[in-house]
Order: structure tokens, then C-alpha cells, then sequence
């Protein structure tokens, strides 16, 4: 029963530290940052994918639904021209913003997880199975949250950014998804790599101590 408890609270503590980092980068700049006045590049998706894959699937899907929730507000707090996608509160947001809100930032970790962990198993290099975690989680992002304001909200999403609704599948995926998805992923690649590396390593030592 003690050592339950003992769990249950190292379990919570995790999360916590990974939500605290979550809040300070949503309520700075450093979170969400705007590219265009439809179009914000983020950070917040890199915490959800380093908890993913060093404290595993469950737990990056619960640092996702945070990332959701900071999303919701966000939207509707401080609402842009495509904050409908992310919250029904805004001006032409319904119930469907809510699915693309959580349903993609809760896969981030769950992807990442799943990827890493496959792939370990697959080709035996840690720091390459994070890498490419953590593109997959971000490209997970991009491509569920923009696949899914296409399919819910293509006229919305076509008058938000200035475009014929005929064009608008074209531009998501040359200026959001290459433009700015790859980037990201990228980048996420990269920092999971190295960061990720480390944080594994203190989650051994302090498994043997």
C-alpha cells in the first residue's frame, strides 16, 4: 500500500513539473508564437513529447489534454481569426473545436511514445528513436489539428485566412503544413534528441538509487 502511495505521488510530481513548464511558455510568448495573424508556430507541443517518451504514453496524453486546455483558453480569451478551430466560445467555433482542441494534442505523446519505443526495440539507438519521436509527435500536431480544420471548418478556415475555399486545402498544406509543420518537427526532433537523452538518463539513475 506504502509503496502505491510512494507511485502515485512520483507519478503526480512528474506531471506537475511538466505541466508547470507547460503554463509558463502558454503564458509568455515563448508558448505560442505568432507567425501570422492566422498562424501561431509553438513550443507547447515539446513538453507533451518528452514526457511521452520518458514517462510513457499515458502520461504524454495527460500532459496533452493540459496542452489542450491552455489551447481552449487561449482561444478564447484572446481569440485571433482562427480561433474557432480551437474553442466553441468563439465567434463560428460549435462542439467540433473541442475535437480538434484535445483530440490531437492528447496523440502528441501517445505517438511519440509509441514511436520511440517501437522504434528502440526496432534499431537499438536511443538517440535516434527520439529524434524521430519527436517528429512524429509534432507532425501528429500539425497534421490532425490542420486535417481536422479542413474537414470541420474549410469556408471558416478559407475566409480566416483570405482564401478561395478551392484553394484552401493547397494552402494549408504548402504554408501551414511544410511552412511551419516541418520546421517544428524539426526542431522537435532535435530538442526530444538531446533533452530527451538526458532526462532519461536522470529517470534511470534515480530508478537504480
Amino acid at each position: 500500500m506504502e509503496k502505491q502511495q510512494t507511485v502515485n505521488v512520483k507519478d503526480m510530481v512528474e506531471i506537475a513539473l511538466f505541466a508547470a513548464i507547460m503554463l509558463v511558455l502558454s503564458f509568455t510568448p515563448l508558448g505560442y508564437i505568432p507567425i501570422t495573424p492566422t498562424i501561431n508556430a509553438t513550443t507547447m507541443h515539446i513538453p507533451v513529447i518528452l514526457a511521452g517518451v520518458v514517462l510513457g504514453g499515458k502520461k504524454g496524453g495527460i500532459l496533452g489534454f493540459i496542452f489542450g486546455l491552455t489551447s481552449f483558453f487561449k482561444a478564447t480569451m484572446t481569440p485571433n481569426l482562427t480561433a474557432f478551430l480551437f474553442s466553441p466560445l468563439a465567434p463560428g467555433g460549435n462542439v467540433l473545436s473541442l475535437v480538434i482542441c484535445f483530440v490531437p494534442r492528447i496523440l502528441i505523446g501517445v505517438v511519440a511514445a509509441l514511436v520511440f519505443n517501437a522504434l528502440l526495440k526496432l534499431i537499438k539507438n536511443e538517440t535516434a528513436a527520439l529524434a524521430v519521436a519527436g517528429v512524429c509527435g509534432s507532425l501528429t500536431n500539425t497534421i490532425l489539428v490542420m486535417g481536422m480544420a479542413y474537414l470541420f471548418f474549410a469556408e471558416s478556415f478559407a475566409n480566416a485566412v483570405g482564401q478561395e475555399v478551392t484553394a484552401v486545402l493547397g494552402y494549408i498544406i504548402g504554408s501551414v503544413v511544410i511552412g511551419n509543420g516541418v520546421p517544428e518537427a524539426i526542431v522537435a526532433g532535435i530538442i526530444t534528441a538531446g533533452v530527451g537523452k538526458a532526462l532519461l538518463v536522470v529517470n534511470r539513475k534515480r530508478a537504480i538509487a
